[in-house]
């Protein structure tokens, strides 16, 4: 299983919100790319990031960040947040970015993800964010008429290689990983599955490996401690 430790900027900070909550936000490292020069000193080779900003109110307003982090890195960054049109996409792949997650756009957008999928191919994943059931949009700030298994069975359909579902409910909450909705979803879809929301001690990660899933990503349980990346590392095999 790959491990992904988590990025997320806001104002070229790296910072985390308490389920999704920007009044509740935490600024770990004024400058993200300290931070992701330790996930690769530490043996990681993938960095998931989400730009907040982006994700709130669209547009690239990280992108300088995320430039820096690619050309001084050697990690796989797969970033989300704001990526909701073509342009957008096309601009964070031409400064190295390997992967991009629609989220929001995936539900409003229309026939742009299918577009996009159908351009871009794996480079493209699409987000699934769960909350009560149905997928939420717009940085978490709203909530669409969706259900998890209409936008899995959407997206498999349509060829998407690899789906990020985070369970909002614990997302930065140290709760542990929703480990019954991530073994469904496993057992139910022949996709590769990111889970994130909750993944707060190695118990976690070593479930979730056993499962079969492709990925895990941690994220406030690094920043706090509960994690050390390493000795994540090696349970996931990495």
């Amino acid at each position: 299983m790959n491990l992904f430790p988590a990025i997320d900027l806001y104002e070229s900070k790296a910072v985390r919100l308490y389920k999704g909550d920007y009044a509740q936000m935490t600024v770990y490292d004024p400058d993200p790319l300290n931070t992701a020069l330790k996930f690769e000193a530490a043996g990681a080779k993938y960095l998931h990031m989400v730009d907040l900003e982006g994700a709130r109110t669209g547009g690239t307003p990280n992108a300088e960040t995320v430039r820096r982090i690619v050309e001084r890195t050697g990690l796989f960054v797969e970033l989300g947040g704001g990526i909701r049109d073509m342009d957008v996409i096309g601009k964070y792949l031409s400064i190295g970015v390997r992967r991009v997650i629609l989220g929001t756009a995936a539900i409003t957008g229309g026939d742009f993800a299918e577009r996009a999928v159908a351009k871009y191919g794996d480079a493209v994943a699409v987000g699934a964010d769960v909350k009560d059931g149905r997928i939420a949009i717009k940085g978490w700030t709203e909530q669409s008429d969706m259900t998890l298994d209409q936008f899995m069975e959407k997206y498999q359909r349509l060829g998407v290689r690899t789906v990020i579902c985070t369970d909002i409910s614990r997302d930065g909450a140290m709760r542990g990983a929703n480990r019954a909705l991530y073994a469904e979803l496993q057992g139910k879809y022949h996709m590769d599955i990111i889970a994130s929301g909750g993944v707060s001690t190695l118990e976690d990660i070593s479930a979730l490996k056993a499962m079969g899933l492709y990925g895990a990503i941690v994220g406030k349980a690094y920043y706090t401690g509960a994690i050390d990346l390493r000795a994540a590392l090696e349970v996931c095999g990495a």
